[in-house]
């Protein structure tokens, strides 16, 4: 019997996801990163990325992204949001995706802008279904873009939260932030008590969508961390950043990918003009690393990883 856990144990051991990292933020870094993951992205292809609150500026240039979208043929998709501002409607979403210059470039499709539809959950502890927009069933693959933040809700937002509220249409962001109570944009905001149902309605969500593209065969996760405010890129008056610029890392596990984020910040050496501590004291007060928890909890994917640099 003492044989058998030990074999166990060590077979713990080694159940553990690689995560690439490069010190390098550049258009040619997450080309790089991208073809180390080992997975190419065929077929129609869409790179999943946030647009921006209008009056933002931390969220992922177009010049930063172009190669990449490039490399992969790829289509920039986005839902509306379910608060008032800059991209809670077709029109005015519109109208910050060209002011960004997204359209300009790319290819781009707000993916609720034709109705939603419902994918299944795994885990229905508070959400039954996720709710997406129509278009999703028009790709084959994704690239999960992220870039790595903090959040005023969910402590953080990573490729987690990118997958899960990111891919939601707006009644569907409204029912993972009421964890289930609703899916009416107004209401959902009186419904917002309960933190830990909402970060886990983003991890089942999440899963639904990382299941829905070929039970993860057909989708891989890229996170960027640069211009790391307290404040999501859905706040049109973000906080300055006071945390430098770490570089980009990615993962066929998403679990793994935001864990290994979270260790890089709370592990940061904090010294004048190069601090983690608002991010960590935010991350800490939403409870925001539960969200990681619970997609561990639910086979999502593994917090433990082995992190391999692409810089030489």
């Amino acid at each position: 019997m003492a044989a058998v856990l030990m074999l166990m144990s060590a077979a713990a051991t080694f159940a553990q996801s690689k995560v690439y990292m490069t010190k390098d933020i550049s258009p040619e870094a997450l080309v790089k990163i991208y073809k180390a993951l080992g997975r190419e992205a065929t077929g129609r292809v869409a790179v999943k990325i946030s647009t921006g609150e209008d009056g933002g500026n931390n969220y992922l240039k177009p010049t930063l992204i172009r190669q990449l979208v490039d490399e992969v043929s790829g289509t920039i998709v986005e839902c509306n949001t379910a608060y008032r501002g800059s991209r809670n409607t077709v029109e005015a979403h519109w109208k910050t995706i060209h002011k960004h210059g997204f359209d300009s470039i790319f290819a781009v499709d707000l993916m609720d802008e034709a109705g939603t539809i419902r994918i299944p959950v795994k885990d229905r502890k508070h959400i039954k279904y996720d709710i997406v927009g129509a278009h999703l069933p028009n790709y084959d693959f994704m690239i999960n873009l992220a870039h790595f933040k903090g959040h005023a809700m969910g402590g953080f937002g990573g490729v987690l939260k990118n997958a899960s509220i990111g891919v939601a249409s707006a009644t569907g962001k409204a029912y993972i932030h009421s964890a289930g109570y609703t899916t009416d944009v107004d209401d959902a905001w009186n419904h917002t008590g309960d933190q830990d149902g909402f970060l886990e309605s983003m991890a089942a969500a999440a899963q639904a969508v990382h299941e829905y593209f070929g039970h993860g065969q057909r989708i891989l996760y890229i996170n960027v961390m640069n211009n790391m405010s307290v404040d999501c890129d859905c706040d049109s008056h973000p906080a300055a950043p006071q945390l430098k610029d770490m570089g980009i890392l990615a993962s066929l596990d998403p679990v793994a990918l935001d864990q290994a984020c979270l260790d890089l910040v709370f592990g940061h050496v904090n010294r004048p003009g190069d601090t983690a501590q608002p991010l960590t004291e935010r991350i800490q007060r939403l409870h925001g690393t539960h969200t990681v928890d619970y997609a561990e909890q639910i086979g999502l994917g593994t917090k433990k990883y082995e992190l391999v640099s692409i810089d030489k």
